[in-house]
């Protein structure tokens, strides 16, 4: 319980803060050009807000509302989500937003998506400024890499060490990485001093990666101590740095990988056990380890609670750090958030076919990618990656989001004429019918997954 509310707490302070930024650059904008905006509101307020607050001499409102779907600013003379069409009956005002030209309107309407971006590029910029960056550099796993039975059987094999595709060389473990594997023709590895070509299906992309519920590809950690914390398991069983382990309850295991399989495995079980005496016997493990000052033994652990043994593996290699200065961080959080974007406009494509619009995910599966304890660099990183989302969302030619005011301004522009109110009311109507009608859908399988 406590990990939903941590998360539910971080999820709705990054929606707040990227509603209040978006809607800030519609806002600043409209102020820019003389354009009169009667509301600035966090969430929506059907019927009523949580709070509203009109400064003496101000022309605008600002409030919370209670439906936590997003925000607006309620910009004078201008059709949009709240559906106002008062402004609309009464001759053309020079403060109105339709009295201004195509340009600065169209300036209006993209000044949210401008505010998201540079909210994530500056979110970027500090995060590499004050912690810099890290990564894994895919030429010093010299161990090898481990891949799910999905990827097996098309012909990698535990150990294989990625070189490329036909068309890009592997440099960092990531992502990217495996973008680049679902696009391949074919990928190139090293096995056994050797280079080997391994064809990927025509049919194979980024969705099938995760099918048999394992990662497609990781990194393959040699099943060696490293350390271990006084007074666990580990430390109880004499555990000691550069003892190997060799077997899990009978099982052979070759990697720290299998390890944690392992381990998962029995964690499983004891979720579906309701009494506690039941698991104790799911904690009694058999292990045997290679001890680094030679011979071999087994041992009888009791894991902790949490099933821990209470150790760290030797990696078997360092990642890579870079630090930045305070000018250098921009450039490489603005490199960084373009390749965000990149990324996540690559992935869009999956979005419509049946695998990929069985995936969307509504305010769980968002609420679920932070983390389950407070961690200040991943919150930051999850509502940069948040912001780039919004802002490519907004930007899309639907109507009811500013893509599609941004296509009608366009529109104008070519024709030398206006859409007519009556068809942007319309047109507004049937994007917020489409968009409700996705959200329900994306939340709808938030709805299955939890409960199947």
């Amino acid at each position: 319980m406590e990990t939903i509310l941590i998360r539910a707490l971080q999820l709705m302070m990054s929606l707040a803060l990227l509603v209040i930024i978006h809607e800030g650059g519609h806002f600043l904008f409209a102020k820019l050009f003389k354009v009169r905006v009667t509301k600035f509101y966090l969430f929506f307020d059907p019927w009523f807000s949580l709070f509203k607050w009109k400064p003496k001499n101000s022309e605008t409102e600002y409030g919370v509302g209670w439906v936590p779907l997003g925000g607006y600013v309620q910009i004078a003379g201008m059709v949009d989500e709240t559906q106002n069409s008062e402004d609309l009956n009464h001759p053309v005002e020079p403060w109105e937003f339709r009295a201004k030209p195509a340009w600065q309107r169209l300036l209006i309407m993209v000044g949210g998506v401008m505010m998201n971006f540079l909210l994530a590029i500056f979110i970027y910029s500090m995060l590499m400024y004050t912690w810099g960056d890290s990564y894994v550099s895919v030429p010093d796993l010299k161990n090898g890499m481990k891949f799910s039975p999905q990827a097996q059987a098309m012909g990698f094999r535990d150990g294989d060490i990625l070189l490329r595709t036909n068309e890009v060389a592997f440099d960092k473990y990531g992502a990217d990485m495996l973008r680049a594997i679902a696009d391949a023709e074919t990928v190139t590895v090293r096995r056994d001093g050797q280079e080997v070509n391994i064809p990927i299906p025509e049919e194979f992309g980024l969705l099938h990666m995760s099918q048999d519920g394992k990662p497609f590809v990781d990194i393959l950690v040699p099943a060696v101590v490293d350390s271990v914390v006084a007074g666990t398991p580990a430390a109880l069983a004499g555990l000691q740095k550069g003892d190997k382990f060799l077997a899990f309850n009978g099982y052979p295991i070759s990697s720290y990988n299998d390890f944690v399989e392992r381990i998962g495995g029995l964690r499983a079980k004891s979720d579906s056990i309701t009494l506690p005496e039941n698991i104790l016997p799911l904690r009694n493990v058999n292990l045997v380890v290679a001890r680094a000052a030679g011979g071999q033994d087994t041992l009888a652990v009791q894991l902790d609670a949490d099933f821990k043994l209470g150790f760290t593996a030797a990696l078997g290699y360092e990642p890579t750090r870079v630090t930045y200065g305070f000018w250098e961080s921009f450039p490489a959080g603005t490199a960084y958030g373009v390749n965000v974007l990149k990324g996540y406009v690559d992935d869009l494509k999956y979005v419509f076919t049946k695998e990929g619009a069985n995936s969307l995910g509504g305010f769980g599966t968002i609420g679920s990618i932070f983390p389950a304890t407070w961690d200040w660099y991943l919150f930051w990183k999850m509502t940069a990656f948040l912001s780039i989302i919004l802002a490519f969302m907004n930007i899309l030619p639907i109507p009811a989001l500013d893509g599609g005011h941004v296509l009608f301004l366009l529109y104008e522009i070519v024709a030398r004429r206006k859409p007519s109110d009556k068809f942007m009311e319309r047109a507004q109507l049937i994007g917020m019918i489409i968009l409700f009608g996705l959200m329900i859908w994306a939340n709808f399988n938030d709805v299955i997954r939890f409960l199947f």
